[in-house]
């Protein structure tokens, strides 16, 4: 089934985006509340398009691989909220028994099989699962996110070069935000565009407006129906920009106020919003009512992982491979 830009889709776009915000400001706020949520909470607020347009480009049976910056990415491919949240609450009723918390997720019912924080690890896990997918005459493809300060890592290198020899059917995709860290885009890439990077592995490359949730859902489309096809890899670049700090823990002292100050002007949810109702595609109120609605499954979320108990000790060692 092919998938196209129509009023369904704009629909569904604006929806996964502010269902993703709402998520997101909620954890923002719960993490300033001691004992609320543990661990680090690394966020993407502001690169909401990225998440909302490549997974709405996928189709249900196609494998999603993310790093350490993926609610948004499990929330568009349809994980439930409220077993999010539990999971980022360290609670018994979340998505992996409380066991993984924020920085290892995994919702294999919907096709996200893992999250790495390990930086850089995700294009070769990608590569594993993409494998499997050729090796067993699948239609499906594997998309794997990763970040421009993950593009340094050798292990990006390798799984795009044996993904180009192999043929395989992953889509990567650099959500490149401008810092890697503390360290802005130039401090740590001679290439200020990564797509450029896919000449090298004979692939095909493009770059986007990452905040034009539009302009990302039409490039994944087509760079996914390229991998469908049995064509190989591809890269696709969104470029974006990280609005907070590193995670919730790094007030982000060293971002340039005047570029934080550009950036909030070409907000991916704002822009779409002017866009659908200047189009008269939708209305303010009808919009304002899929906000609201978002919101309200985020409370229910929050109740939901409030309710659920922490995993007893004796659960420690259950659920473990090796």
């Amino acid at each position: 089934m092919s998938k196209e830009l129509n009023l369904q889709t704009r629909m569904k776009l604006f929806q996964d985006m502010a269902m993703i915000r709402k998520f997101e400001e909620k954890i923002a706020e719960l993490a300033r509340e001691r004992g609320r949520v543990v661990g680090m909470q690394i966020l993407a607020l502001g690169q909401e398009a990225v998440a909302a347009g490549v997974v709405e480009a996928m189709q249900p049976e196609d494998v999603l691989i993310s790093n350490h910056r993926s609610h948004g990415h499990l929330l568009a491919k349809g994980t439930d909220p409220g077993k999010l949240m539990a999971e980022i609450m360290g609670k018994s009723g979340g998505l992996n028994k409380g066991k993984a918390g924020t920085l290892h997720l995994a919702d294999p019912e919907v096709n996200a099989i893992l999250t790495s924080t390990i930086v850089g690890a995700s294009p070769l896990l990608g590569m594993g699962t993409a494998f499997a997918q050729q090796y067993n005459g699948a239609r499906d493809i594997t998309v794997v996110f990763f970040g421009d300060g993950a593009s340094a890592e050798g292990s990006v290198h390798e799984a795009m070069n044996m993904a180009s020899l192999w043929s395989l059917p992953v889509l990567f995709v650099c959500e490149n935000n401008c810092w890697a860290g503390a360290q802005k885009l130039n401090e740590h890439s001679c290439l200020q565009d990564i797509s450029k990077r896919a000449a090298g592995y004979d692939m095909p490359g493009m770059s986007v407006n990452g905040n034009d949730v539009e302009a990302v859902f039409e490039a994944s489309l087509e760079f996914i129906g390229h991998c469908r096809a049995g064509k190989g890899p591809a890269l696709l670049e969104a470029r974006t920009y990280r609005m907070r700090g590193h995670g919730e823990h790094d007030p982000g002292l060293y971002m340039d106020k005047m570029e934080l100050e550009h950036w909030s002007e070409h907000c991916p949810l704002e822009m779409y919003r002017k866009k659908l109702v200047g189009g008269n595609r939708a209305s303010s109120d009808e919009l304002d009512a899929l906000e609201k609605k978002c919101q309200e499954l985020v409370e229910q979320a929050v109740r939901y992982g409030d309710e659920s108990s922490y995993p007893p000790a004796e659960d420690a060692l259950k659920d473990l491979w090796v």
